[in-house]
């Protein structure tokens, strides 16, 4: 048996050589104290704000410029209408909430953080401060942690750093480990457009600057673990002390078992199931997150986005490039959106997860009920007033629509949904205790949800 010394010597170098220091500090909340639950949300975001009237509250009895070129299909749910172009949601709209009466005054985009911090104050245009406000997923990685010790709490999928909010006050320990800088997947360029490469992964790679020579040092490195492992193995089962901390197994755990990268290897799964969610980015993005998920990932969020500005599914109109308006822009968003979330939903229930995976897909606002903005023909723009999302799965009660915006679209009816509803029906989704309150690099306490919000009656019983 080697030395504590010589073990913590060997484990810092061997982190350091295979690039995974970032990987260790985003899990290192997560372990002290925290017992899995087994639960486990992705969040799929569609950065930019699609359009509720043309895609799940539609208005077809509406004059067209209000309710938009797209006409619109039944589904499962007696009396609710979808956009024509989302058949598949349509025929498993049961197993989903559709919300039509989300309050997203304070949101805006670049950064998107104000739905996915639920906190007012995170939003860059008129606070400076707004970057400091934790991800919904970066306090579940603090007050859950992950469900394997060898997992990232918050994951992402990143297209742009200013589409994403990261741990902030709750610490760099909580910022997402980004998942798309560890996997292979293919290159789109910023309008949609497969390049037809494919991404090399970084992540878990050797610097540039490691000669060959050294690899025969690392495979001395991991013997020398099999060794160690080998030995605390005998030390537990005799009952005596662990050699290793925590931590330290931990570390043993990301350099040898390599659970991330197995979830990342799309290569690891079977054939018929990649080509059912097919080799489109976002797609093979959904497929990976389930993988994370049942590696043991509690939080994934997938940037749902070609362009890294604003986003894709800012649709101001034609003459406003690079993402058009309701016809040419959002038009050839929503079948690609209503294969991803339909596979995801059939793919987690076939294999026994949805009732412990919960799916959120949302934007930061919705658009405007009148067509033809900044000057365009069919453009919708910025819209906080009103946004309608989905959730699925998590065991929760689904198959209903919650709340009503007016006859246009434009506003609220009934039964307004803030964001803090949203993220304490997520805690409440991990048993996190909703009055949970965590401190600051300056030991000042902060509150879980700062703005309040309750749980979903309707879906959380």
């Amino acid at each position: 048996m080697v030395s504590r010394r010589g073990l913590l010597k060997a484990s810092m170098a061997g982190i350091g050589c295979l690039g995974l220091p970032s990987l260790l500090h985003a899990t290192s909340g997560g372990l002290a104290g925290k017992r899995s639950s087994g639960k486990s949300v992705i969040l799929l975001w569609m950065a930019g704000g699609p359009s509720q009237i043309d895609t799940i509250d539609p208005k077809p009895d509406r004059p067209p410029e209000n309710r938009g070129p797209f006409g619109v299909t039944r589904t499962r749910l007696p009396g609710v209408l979808f956009c024509e172009h989302l058949p598949k949601l349509a025929n498993i709209a049961d197993r989903f909430s559709i919300l039509r009466s989300v309050d997203c005054r304070h949101s805006n985009h670049e950064p998107n953080t104000v739905m996915q911090t639920a906190n007012h104050k995170a939003e860059a245009r008129t606070n400076p401060e707004s970057e400091k406000y934790p991800a919904i997923g970066a306090l579940v990685s603090k007050f859950h942690g992950p469900n394997h010790p060898a997992m990232p709490g918050y994951a992402a999928f990143m297209r742009s750093r200013s589409h994403l909010a990261f741990g902030g006050y709750a610490g760099k320990d909580h910022d997402p480990f980004l998942a798309n800088d560890a996997a292979r997947l293919p290159i789109y360029d910023l309008v949609g457009k497969d390049s037809g490469k494919m991404s090399v992964p970084a992540r878990f790679g050797l610097p540039r600057e490691v000669p060959v020579q050294r690899l025969d040092k690392r495979r001395s490195l991991l013997e020398k673990f099999d060794q160690v492992r080998a030995g605390a193995e005998r030390n537990a089962e005799k009952g005596n002390s662990p050699l290793l901390t925590e931590t330290g197994q931990k570390a043993m755990n990301l350099l040898l078992g390599g659970r991330v990268r197995e979830a990342l290897d799309m290569e690891r799964e079977p054939a018929s199931i990649r080509e059912r969610y097919g080799p489109h980015l976002w797609c093979s993005q959904a497929l990976l997150a389930r993988r994370m998920v049942e590696a043991g990932c509690p939080f994934v969020t997938i940037d749902l986005s070609y362009h890294t500005a604003s986003g894709t599914w800012d649709t101001h109109g034609d003459n406003i490039p690079p993402y058009g308006g309701i016809s040419k822009g959002l038009k050839p968003l929503l079948p690609l959106f209503d294969h991803l979330i339909t596979t995801l939903v059939d793919d987690l229930a076939q294999r026994g997860l949805l009732e412990t995976t919960m799916i959120v897909a949302m934007g930061e606002f919705g658009r405007t009920p009148q067509l033809g903005t900044q000057g365009s023909t069919d453009g919708r723009n910025h819209w906080p007033y009103v946004m309608s999302m989905l959730m699925a799965g998590g065991g929760l009660h689904h198959g209903q629509v919650i709340g009503s915006s007016t006859r246009d679209g434009g506003n609220i009816n009934d039964r307004p949904i803030l964001p803090g509803d949203i993220a304490a029906t997520i805690y409440h989704h991990f048993g996190i205790p909703l009055d949970s309150t965590y401190s600051d690099a300056t030991n000042r306490p902060l509150h879980l949800l700062p703005d309040g919000g309750t749980p979903l009656r309707e879906i959380c019983g």
